[in-house]
């Protein structure tokens, strides 16, 4: 039950600006891997989620390519939002929060793919 939330809350992710796609689908992964392996077994091969969810799990890092897209959406959203936003105060309070989400996103560790390549063969 919670991972089928959770999964319906990262797909309206994708689309919503400042409501995350990524830890809901991860709480999803980690929720299913325990209460339903077929569950579990779809969102890992799933063609646009399992690729990050399998480097999570397997590497706890993102690839770089993944990383860049996901700061520029964080970067977009905030501004829209921002933009939108009609009250000073959550304007500020929209752009502090974009600022401490992009430090700590800027921290989290990127796959080398030569090296993975280089291991590889």
């Amino acid at each position: 039950m919670v991972g089928g939330l959770c999964v319906g809350l990262g797909i309206l992710g994708a689309v919503l600006p400042l409501l995350p796609t990524t830890p809901f689908i991860l709480l999803a992964s980690a929720c299913f891997m325990r209460g339903s392996p077929r569950f579990h077994h779809w969102i890992i091969h799933h063609p646009t989620f399992g690729t990050f969810i399998r480097d999570w799990q397997e590497k706890r890092a993102l690839r770089r390519s993944a990383k860049h897209r996901a700061m520029a959406l964080i970067v977009l959203s905030f501004t829209v939002s921002i933009y939108f936003s009609p009250f000073l105060w959550l304007k500020i309070a929209l752009l502090i929060f974009a600022i401490v989400l992009l430090l700590w996103f800027v921290q989290l560790p990127v796959i080398e793919h030569l090296a993975d390549d280089e291991e590889n063969h």
